[in-house]
């Protein structure tokens, strides 16, 4: 039986991080409502592929919750559910009575997890995947990253931290409220560029002894690598155990 197989989540997340976040909570067994504004989830204009693969299994309603008739129906949504996801900033959220305080009083065994852009006491500032990655180092101008990596990272804490609110509550605590910064999850996938730990140093020396080369540098590897395809040197690889792998040039 899948882990959340009965857990009832309602969505308002739109972009990237709930949106993904949702889907995990799909594939671990809950049922998600995803509400959208009237101008729908901005991620289905920009990559509809995506936004039909995250929204998977869902039910998906449209709902304008400046109006009273529909904040009532989201009302009955949140009634039975387990666990509401946000994105948007708290004083959004404070002005349509969605702030945490407001909800826990009036719906007791709903857990709230909130994606925000930086941690407390920066919840209002804006931000955007680019600024939270180039914080830590993980751009690289005039290149833009392949991925979108606080995105994606916030996605997982998201999950994580729904997962830990809900067993919380199964063990017999409250519901609780739990806010994930995209931020931190830039913050946390650089942690290995700020330890410089981008290359493991066995591989290194074992690479460096199979090549017959005294030390890895650009030109001796470049040299190296020349005389065999790409395909090729990933085969070696595989022959010698060590991780070679094709660069992949997919846009």
């Amino acid at each position: 039986m899948p882990a959340l197989d009965g857990m009832r989540a309602v969505s308002l997340a739109v972009n990237v991080p709930g949106p993904t976040a949702a889907a995990r909570l799909v594939a671990l067994g809950a049922s998600v409502t995803k509400i959208e504004p009237p101008a729908g989830d901005p991620l289905a204009t920009a990559h509809p592929a995506w936004y039909d693969e995250l929204r998977a299994e869902q039910q998906v309603l449209t709902l304008d919750l400046k109006q009273a008739t529909d904040h009532a129906i989201l009302d009955e949504l949140l009634r039975p559910a387990d666990l509401l996801l946000t994105s948007s900033r708290p004083a959004a959220l404070a002005r349509l009575g969605l702030a945490w305080p407001q909800l826990h009083a009036r719906f007791p065994r709903l857990s709230q997890v909130a994606i925000v852009g930086y941690p407390a006491p920066d919840q209002e500032r804006a931000g955007h995947d680019l600024t939270y990655a180039a914080a830590h180092g993980l751009v690289v101008p005039p290149d833009l990253p392949r991925t979108l990596v606080a995105d994606l990272g916030g996605a997982e804490l998201a999950t994580t931290a729904a997962l830990e609110l809900l067993l919380a509550r199964e063990r017999g605590g409250e519901a609780g409220y739990a806010e994930v910064a995209l931020a931190d999850a830039a913050a946390a996938f650089a942690a290995p560029l700020r330890h410089g730990a981008t290359v493991e140093p066995q591989f290194e020396q074992r690479l460096a002894a199979e090549l017959g080369l005294d030390a890895l540098t650009h030109d001796a590897l470049a040299a190296a690598f020349s005389a065999r395809s790409a395909e090729d040197w990933e085969a070696w690889g595989r022959e010698h155990d060590l991780p070679l792998g094709v660069v992949s040039s997919r846009e």
